[in-house]
């Protein structure tokens, strides 16, 4: 058996321990990740402007003018249920941190008690009966000696940080999902529109031509075709109409309400595309609330490693105890038996067969998981907001380009109209010139609209102007 003798340099490391207040958590430090100086796809200039300067951060929708979309978006931080459950979890971080900080104080309990004892006596036995009351308060300890309690906090802390910052990536995840969701059903309002004004041009055309065709002017054929391509242009609006009443379920639900609960009225389209604002790659680590949790979950992976190595040392435990006991409660007051206890306890696993080291090389393999998460969410930001830049320049030029076709386009098929009322071009020319200038006014709308989700999803990229706070509810 060991004696206590031998015990004694172990129990005098903890008290040197408890008194210096020591750690075995590694010293943390951010996981290396390469970051550039710059992004690829940025225009010139764009990352000399400080990040969000003058630009909505928290709700940076706004920048869109549109007051509906900003009461869409107020409505989902406030009732969306994913982020409702985002809040929960973090709520739940924090009550595990309150609960292993309070682990560092001792426990106070209290008991009172009356018991009644009694027995009946057979031949050459005595029988007594009596009635007793106790009260008592005690106190347990666990000296915190190797710091693994306050490594407990510490991860917690972290955890709860990170949770705090997964909030912060719901919000955004959703507030994009509905800008981006928002601005297409406007889009498509926008081509709807544009569909009314050419069935009506098709409307136009189809009676001119059956009036050719009783004069004796047109072919049937000429009317038959009239006919068709308005037929066509109608099922279209109502495949449109299907997409518009799907945008307007998703935008529903994204707000926090059943699809019945919300209708959309079409209004006038407004094309704005708000200037995003700039970052360097280096903000994102900061912007981002993914970047955060990720990194915030190395530091909780870092401080377990600091909790399973104070597993390997001795623990140390002091209780105390008084109380009273008494015939009946009032003795408890005024006299009675007084009891008290104090007692020091150590102790130490001498043989375990490696399971606590085993459990040091699991919280350490942790460390390197989380730290090779962070760094693939690192590089997977800096690769979104590329491809960001690249839709947003694109879609700009795209949209310059196609604006000007759709002008274009409309001039010609005026002009194949009034040859065809002249009677110096065929129908079929007609026909040609309505369908490409449907088709470049509906690609005029669509680049827009895909410039606008561009700038939402590049605003997501950089983080939205993410200020890590939490949403009342």
């Amino acid at each position: 058996m060991m004696s206590f003798r031998s015990l004694r340099p172990a129990f005098a490391t903890a008290l040197l321990c408890a008194a210096t207040g020591c750690s075995l958590v590694p010293a943390y430090q951010r996981p290396a990740v390469h970051i550039p100086a710059e992004f690829k796809e940025a225009p010139a200039g764009w990352h000399a402007v400080a990040p969000a300067d003058g630009q909505p951060r928290g709700e940076w929708w706004r920048a869109f003018n549109d007051p509906l979309l900003d009461g869409l978006e107020a409505d989902a931080t406030a009732h969306n249920q994913t982020v409702a459950a985002a809040v929960a979890a973090y709520d739940g971080e924090r009550a595990l941190l309150r609960e292993s900080r309070a682990n560092l104080w001792p426990d106070i309990s209290a008991s009172v008690g009356v018991s009644r004892s009694g027995g009946s006596g057979n031949a050459g036995t005595t029988t007594s009966a009596g009635k007793r009351a106790n009260a008592s308060i005690s106190a347990a300890w666990t000296p915190d000696l190797f710091g693994g309690l306050r490594a407990a906090v510490a991860q917690n802390n972290a955890s709860m940080l990170a949770s705090r910052a997964s909030l912060g990536n719901a919000l955004l995840t959703i507030h994009a999902q509905l800008a981006s969701d928002y601005l297409q059903l406007r889009g498509t309002d926008a081509q709807l529109m544009a569909y009314q004004r050419t069935i009506t041009g098709y409307q136009r055309t189809l009676t001119i031509t059956r009036n050719r065709y009783k004069v004796g002017v047109a072919a049937h054929m000429d009317v038959l075709q009239a006919e068709t391509t308005l037929r066509n242009a109608q099922s279209q609006v109502t495949d449109m109409q299907r997409q518009r009443a799907t945008l307007e379920h998703a935008i529903a639900v994204l707000s926090g309400r059943a699809p019945a609960d919300l209708t959309l009225v079409a209004q006038q389209w407004n094309n704005r595309v708000p200037a995003v604002p700039s970052a360097l790659p280096s903000d994102l680590l900061q912007r981002r609330p993914d970047v955060a949790a990720a990194e915030r979950s190395v530091m909780a992976a870092n401080a377990a490693i600091g909790v399973q190595r104070a597993a390997l040392f001795p623990s140390l435990s002091v209780s105390a105890s008084s109380g009273r006991s008494g015939q009946v409660l009032g003795d408890l007051a005024s006299g009675g038996s007084a009891l008290w206890s104090l007692g020091l306890t150590g102790a130490m696993t001498l043989l375990d067969w490696g399971a606590r080291s085993a459990r040091v090389d699991q919280a350490r393999a942790s460390y390197e998981q989380g730290a090779a998460n962070y760094r693939q969410t690192v590089l997977s930001a800096l690769q979104q907001t590329e491809d960001a830049l690249v839709d947003l320049r694109s879609y700009a030029d795209e949209a310059d380009n196609l604006k000007a076709s759709s002008q274009a386009a409309d001039k010609v098929e005026q002009m194949t109209l009034n040859q065809y009322l002249a009677g110096t071009a065929d129908y079929t020319a007609v026909v040609t010139a309505q369908n490409t200038a449907l088709a470049a006014r509906r690609s005029a709308i669509a680049a827009v609209v895909q410039q606008q989700q561009a700038a939402v999803a590049l605003t997501q990229a950089i983080g939205g102007g993410w200020d890590d706070s939490v949403p009342t509810r």
